[in-house]
């Protein structure tokens, strides 16, 4: 377990996207509302605030039980800190900070390490995985309702200015970003977990879960076009489906009731996007039963649109759409198959555990209930 410079390096830029598609999303709501389109400036705005708060919930939760655990009493600063939507930025400062310390000036080029350089790359990579959390709750939170607004309103208009191409381009990096980041973090933490070594196993993690998230926000998209109502209807739905899985499950991730339920609100809400396993059991099943549910639901959204063109959808758009979304379901698929049949950390492992929420792990760490795949 080594925070190494690539490690840092990779730390940089989780900061540099997520401070980047703030900015972005902000000058989108601005111009919005310079322009009159008041519902798409609130609306824009509102999924930000929406997903900053929850993150902000989440850290000064996980600050006030660190310092708990160590005996400390958390200072009243760490509160403002995150009343003022500084909560990620002080993690980021403090991991950065000790990070480039381990990384660059105790760094040893063999393998062996004192216990006092062992606690200090533990010490840092907690740190950094806790940011990937953070990072992979705004994304789905912010980043996903964002990217169908802004796909919905540039299919609806036929244009677009730079800030939402902008919007579109960044709020893409940002989930692929920290999804892949998550896994590979997240990972790192676990000393009972295989690392996702490789660049093949990371890019072909990354195609599956882009192809099939972006086919994915393309039928959504189209469903809207049918009927917004309907539309969210089936949001709603699939969210609350999400939701009563977590409870089900009986997810164990935070200390207090409240915040646990949170954390289910979240896990469902990432739930109607993408799918990750909650609990230590083996995803086969489930998994399958999710994308059968999601290509099956995919292609009747396209064969309705094709038997019963919209007069207000630009029939220009449609075709290449529609090509788009069969190609990239078609490769997130290809992508998924292989992923899991040759890449996967755990597939040469007799029991295989594809994920860990709850599973008893060599050391204490909040890690060790996150959801993962």
């Amino acid at each position: 377990m080594k925070y190494t410079k690539c490690n840092f390096m990779m730390s940089v830029l989780g900061i540099i996207i997520y401070v980047a598609d703030l900015i972005v999303d902000i000058w989108v709501s601005v111009r919005f509302f310079h322009k009159g389109q008041y519902i798409f400036g609130i609306l824009t705005f509102s999924f930000m605030l929406f997903g900053t708060l929850v993150v902000q919930c989440f850290s000064y939760s996980w600050f006030k039980a660190d310092l708990n655990k160590a005996g400390q009493e958390i200072q009243h600063c760490f509160l403002l800190l995150h009343c003022l939507q500084g909560g990620v930025f002080t993690r980021y400062w403090f991991a950065l900070k000790k990070g480039y310390h381990v990384a660059f000036k105790c760094n040893s080029k063999t393998n062996s390490f004192t216990k006092e350089q062992i606690d200090q790359h533990k010490e840092v990579i907690d740190r950094v995985t806790d940011l990937s959390m953070l990072r992979l709750f705004e994304t789905y939170l912010e980043g996903c309702p964002q990217l169908l607004l802004q796909l919905y309103i540039f299919l609806e208009h036929g244009q677009a200015n730079f800030s939402q191409y902008a919007a579109i381009m960044l709020s893409c990096c940002a989930i692929s970003w920290s999804t892949v980041d998550f896994q590979i973090a997240l990972r790192k933490s676990l000393p009972d977990k295989n690392l996702l070594n490789g660049f093949c196993p990371k890019a072909t993690y990354l195609f599956y879960k882009l192809f099939t998230l972006l086919s994915w926000m393309l039928s959504v998209v189209l469903l809207l076009f049918v009927n917004d109502k309907v539309g969210l209807f089936m949001l709603l739905l699939l969210w609350i489906v999400g939701l009563i899985w977590a409870c089900k499950e009986q997810t164990q991730f935070c200390n207090s009731k409240s915040m646990e339920f949170l954390y289910r609100i979240v896990v469902g809400f990432i739930l109607v996007f993408t799918f990750f396993n909650i609990k230590g059991h083996n995803t086969k099943c489930p998994m399958s039963f999710y994308y059968v549910v999601r290509v099956l639901t995919t292609l009747g959204i396209l064969i309705g649109f094709w038997v019963y063109p919209l007069s207000i959808f630009n029939s220009d758009y449609f075709v290449p759409i529609s090509i788009t979304l069969v190609l990239s379901l078609l490769l997130g698929i290809i992508f998924l198959i292989v992923y899991y049949g040759v890449f996967h950390p755990n597939r040469s492992e007799e029991t295989k555990y594809d994920e860990t929420d709850g599973r008893y792990v060599q050391r204490d760490c909040r890690m060790k209930y996150f959801l993962m795949e």
